[in-house]
């Protein structure tokens, strides 16, 4: 057993920002508990550019950002395990080192870590064909998004030859693009909704751009083929997403890539007894990012799915600040009292109408944050409003949102002052 001030569980872009900001804060007994073989999370394997406009600035691949963070961790000589798989979290409320985190090392077998506080920054794992229940036959040349573009980009291997893709998120556009300019005929992408999920800048320049053509409103309704896949049967679908008779068409196809959505890894937070969102599937934070068990944060695509990773830094920043301080205050009794303080006064914070969901999800209203949301359609010309036991206190005009796209809602100091006195925080869009 080995006692430390925090474990960050993940060395993902996560991770790896809550380790440095944990790390800037003060605290320099820390550990990185990381399953895959190296740092950096799924970033290793997008190496398109577009990352970094926001944190760095510059426009950088998936691995040149990770790096600028690993360098960062490796400056300032913070620990960390590769190859180690976190098995279970505990809380003990009654003892000093009050976390207990129980990981396996292929070096050194199992190790428990007691601590003050973790960080979790697990990310996140792809639905995949069980989860859509689509009916046919079990042949090779099913993939998800994600694996096709690690065989692509880490392993050097085609998947396929000649592709549809289901679902327009951001990594089913990135890889419609990827398959075509590794020789591949992609023949669509087909989305359920009537609108994608993904970033503007991505179908214009992953589909538009490629002159691969986007079916809006169509699903996959049957898969065929025996040993390897022969191809697939597309329908377009009504308004309650059932597919309309008639509409059936049939698309030969060796390779069906799936982007159908993301799950956020929280196995070890329902096991922490968390409390967890359910339209995120992640934990309910407030403004700190510390989650319903006291010395726990949560952070990335384990809390909620991200459009941009310059988001999930920020963020990450943010938990590991507070993870630090919250293992400081174990040594100061004024600091715990003022934590105390804190927990005691949680306002909520409630998304309504087409807003699907805030995180935070609650505040306890000490210093200025911003307030993460996204949208539940696209909507156009509207504005943000947001209202305190409700009284409109704040309003931020858009053009256009879609629900692909985070939207950052900034409560100022000067606002806090406004909202001291709040019994209930609300966030809506009208129209």
């Amino acid at each position: 057993m080995r006692n430390v001030d925090c474990v960050i569980v993940g060395g993902g872009p996560a991770g790896l920002a809550a380790a440095v900001a944990c790390y800037d804060e003060g605290t320099r007994d820390l550990v990185i508990l990381e399953r895959d073989q190296h740092l950096g999370g799924i970033l290793q394997q997008c190496i398109h550019n577009g990352f970094g406009l926001q944190w760095f600035k510059e426009e950088l691949t998936g691995p040149e950002y990770a790096q600028r963070f690993v360098d960062q961790v490796e400056e300032r000589q913070i620990p960390y395990e590769t190859g180690t798989m976190v098995l279970e979290i505990q809380y003990h409320p009654e003892e000093e080192y009050d976390k207990s985190v129980l990981c396996l090392s292929p070096s050194e077998g199992v190790i428990e870590y007691r601590c003050h506080s973790v960080v979790l920054a697990m990310g996140c794992r792809e639905r995949v064909r069980g989860n859509l229940k689509i009916p046919g036959t079990r042949p090779v040349g099913i993939y998800s998004a994600g694996l096709a573009q690690r065989l692509v980009n880490l392993e050097g291997m085609m998947p396929g030859h000649q592709v549809v893709v289901l679902g327009s998120g951001d990594i089913g556009l990135i890889m419609a693009r990827r398959m075509k300019w590794e020789g591949a005929d992609v023949k669509m992408v087909c989305e359920l909704m009537p609108y994608s999920s993904g970033l503007a800048r991505n179908i214009q320049q992953c589909l538009v751009d490629q002159g691969i053509p986007l079916k809006l409103s169509t699903t996959v309704v049957n898969i065929h083929g025996k040993e390897r896949l022969a191809g697939v049967t597309i329908a377009q679908v009504d308004e309650k997403r059932q597919p309309i008779p008639g509409t059936e068409e049939y698309v030969p196809c060796d390779t069906l890539l799936l982007s159908v959505g993301l799950l956020p890894e929280n196995e070890l937070s329902r096991g922490l007894e968390v409390l967890m969102d359910p339209v995120t599937g992640g934990a309910q934070v407030d403004e700190h990012r510390q989650t319903s068990v006291p010395g726990v944060y949560a952070c990335g695509n384990v809390l909620h799915v991200h459009d941009i990773v310059d988001f999930v830094s920020k963020e990450s920043m943010i938990a590991g600040k507070s993870a630090a301080q919250n293992s400081a205050a174990q040594n100061s009794a004024a600091a715990k009292e003022k934590r105390k303080k804190e927990a005691a006064r949680q306002v909520p914070i409630r998304p309504l109408g087409q807003v699907r969901y805030t995180v935070p999800q609650r505040t306890s209203l000490t210093e200025a944050f911003s307030i993460y949301c996204r949208v539940a359609q696209p909507l156009e010309n509207g504005r943000f409003v947001l209202k305190a036991d409700g009284q409109e206190v704040l309003q931020r005009r858009f053009l256009r949102v879609v629900p692909g796209e985070m939207q950052e809602i900034a409560v100022s100091e000067k606002l806090l002052q406004q909202l001291q006195k709040a019994e209930e925080i609300t966030l809506e869009v009208e129209l």
